[in-house]
């Protein structure tokens, strides 16, 4: 099964990539693309047998590549999309794998498309024309505030309050615009799909960045850019080698 993945963060299409060869070796990666129109490129000479497709992308919206090309190809969506747009992926026969993607997640969709493949001997996008003009209507839910430990108290602080988010000494806490610090029962990967990829960025493994925490950059050995942050953190903070390019794209949307 001939396979492409369209995703614009490396990190998140190499792991999907990775993943794909473990659970199914049936399936071969033959293309990776980070934009819409890299994808409309492609899909104007190519069709694949299997599209799995980021709903974010580095130029816009996945939905815009239908907007210029008709595509026939099964899709698998990998979405941040709230409960009940996913199930309307459910009611027209189309997957979708919630973001972070797992091992089960990806081989339950796998099978289920080689399952409808078999039963109707026909690419199960029949209604993806409704489905994209229904998806395109709707918005996606971001978080707007968190609920945090305020000594013996619990208090919630608005998304746009937060200055960022990081990881250290096995706990996760996030940092106000204030350069108050709360510790958050979640991990960053939830957080990163959680909060809008507009106003925050995963730089390395342990930060998720506001854009307006940014207080200076400077660049770093290996191609790596150190950021300043306001409110200070302790811990640095350095855009890793593998994220410098997408960061430098965020930065310039």
């Amino acid at each position: 099964m001939k396979t492409i993945i369209i995703e614009d963060e490396k990190l998140a299409a190499d792991r999907l990539n990775r993943l794909i060869m473990k659970v199914s070796p049936d399936v071969t990666v033959v293309a990776i693309l980070r934009s819409v129109e890299e994808a409309v490129n492609y899909l104007q000479s190519h069709t694949p047998d299997l599209i799995l497709l980021d709903i974010h992308l580095s130029d816009g919206s996945s939905f815009e590549i239908f907007d210029q090309i008709h595509v026939t190809s099964p899709i698998i969506f990998t979405t941040a999309y709230h409960e009940y747009a996913l199930k309307a992926f459910k009611v027209n026969s189309i997957d979708y794998l919630l973001k972070p993607i797992d091992e089960v997640a990806l081989s339950a969709a796998l099978d289920k498309l080689r399952q409808l493949k078999t039963e109707s001997n026909a690419s199960p996008m029949g209604e993806i024309e409704a489905l994209i003009s229904m998806m395109k209507k709707q918005e996606i839910s971001y978080r707007q505030r968190f609920l945090v430990a305020f000594g013996n108290k619990i208090k919630t602080i608005k998304t746009a309050e937060v200055a960022y988010i990081f990881a250290a000494d096995r706990a996760v806490f996030l940092v106000d615009r204030e350069g108050c610090r709360y510790v958050l029962d979640e991990t960053l990967d939830h957080l990163q799909e959680a909060v809008d990829p507009n106003g925050f960025f995963r730089v390395n493994r342990a930060f998720l960045v506001g854009i307006d925490a940014i207080e200076q950059m400077h660049s770093y050995s290996r191609s790596r850019i150190k950021i300043e942050l306001n409110p200070p953190c302790p811990k640095e903070c350095i855009v890793s080698t593998e994220r410098t390019p997408d960061f430098k794209g965020w930065l310039s949307r």
